[in-house]
């Protein structure tokens, strides 16, 4: 397990480690001073320890799949109930617990592969899994995803980085100006899990459609299917721009262009238990940072009409996000 530096001209500096592709430490220069804008811990080790998931690649499947139970190519598989009922970011033996190979490592640029086994995780088919994290002069932090297999399997890959603008230690996000370029979300029931209709956010907490104070309807929407906050996955209206988040304590804006078909936002609800978490000298509260996991839809592998998560020889899958920053 080692620990890797990028920075660009500009005063952007990211501390990243092989063990998940876990991103430590993102450094945004600030109108008061440069900022750590992502949870995380100052040690390799304290990633090896249960955490919620603080910047690391969540896989073989990111997000929930019903019951763990899953389809594929006539076969019925049954992979590990990790969130009550259901499978959530891969199992406990996730992607995020692996130590990865870096291919290639430059003062801008690290290149991490993941040979993942058939049967790895209860997963079928062997997958090579390439993730590309670039960190330009232009401060765009580039993610690109890419997934081969010999055989047929499923792959859902995101970043599950915990960001807060005003600061990693900063406190809540209620004041964060959040716009999601999204009419729809994909329905859930109290587990969380896709009943396979859109819902359409015009009229509800879900409308960030025109930018809005998270904490505006954060209550609302956690009414909604008991979640505490937004735990929810948004149906872009197009690849490109997906969201921006502005924070108005420091300044920074972070917009979010993918060619992904969905982004779950999730308000950091449940950290620890929905107590604290700690890291890096900082305690983490409730809502006291947000995900905008770009991905394919949770559940996709159960519903035929959603976008396929199906990777085989002849169909490898790519996917990038890109982070683009402002101050």
């Amino acid at each position: 397990m080692k620990i890797y530096k990028l920075s660009n001209k500009n005063g952007m500096e990211m501390t990243v480690t092989n063990l998940g592709c876990a991103i430590m430490k993102l450094i945004v220069p600030a109108k008061d001073g440069a900022k750590d804008i992502v949870f995380g811990f100052d040690t390799v080790e304290e990633y090896a320890k249960p955490h919620p998931f603080f910047g690391v690649v969540a896989g073989r499947f990111a997000n929930r799949i019903g019951q763990g139970k899953f389809t594929l190519g006539g076969k019925e598989y049954q992979l590990e109930t990790n969130d009550g009922a259901h499978h959530l970011h891969g199992g406990a033996e996730g992607f995020d617990k692996k130590v990865w190979d870096v291919a290639e490592a430059t003062d801008s640029k690290i290149v991490f592969t993941y040979d993942s086994p058939d049967g790895d995780a209860k997963y079928p088919g062997n997958l090579l899994a390439k993730v590309t994290y670039t960190l330009g002069d232009d401060n765009v932090l580039r993610i690109d995803y890419h997934a081969t297999t010999a055989t047929e399997t499923i792959c859902n890959l995101t970043n599950h980085s915990y960001f807060n603008l005003s600061g990693h230690d900063a406190g809540n996000i209620y004041d964060h100006q959040l716009e999601i370029l999204a009419d729809k979300t994909t329905a859930v029931d109290t587990g969380l899990i896709p009943t396979g209709e859109f819902a359409a956010v015009a009229g509800t907490p879900f409308d960030f459609r025109v930018a809005k104070p998270i904490g505006q309807d954060i209550k609302a929407a956690g009414e909604v299917n008991n979640t505490g906050g937004y735990d929810h996955n948004f149906v872009l209206n197009a690849p490109g721009k997906a969201a921006s988040v502005y924070s108005p304590k420091t300044g920074i804006r972070m917009e979010v262009f993918t060619d992904s078909p969905g982004i779950q936002l999730y308000t950091s609800n449940m950290i620890e238990g929905g107590g604290l978490a700690a890291g890096k000298g900082a305690k983490y509260p409730v809502h006291s940072g947000f995900c905008l996991e770009t991905q394919l839809f949770p559940d996709g592998v159960n519903h035929a009409h959603f976008p396929s998560a199906v990777v085989t020889k002849d169909k490898p899958q790519q996917f990038y996000t890109e982070f683009r920053f402002s101050w």
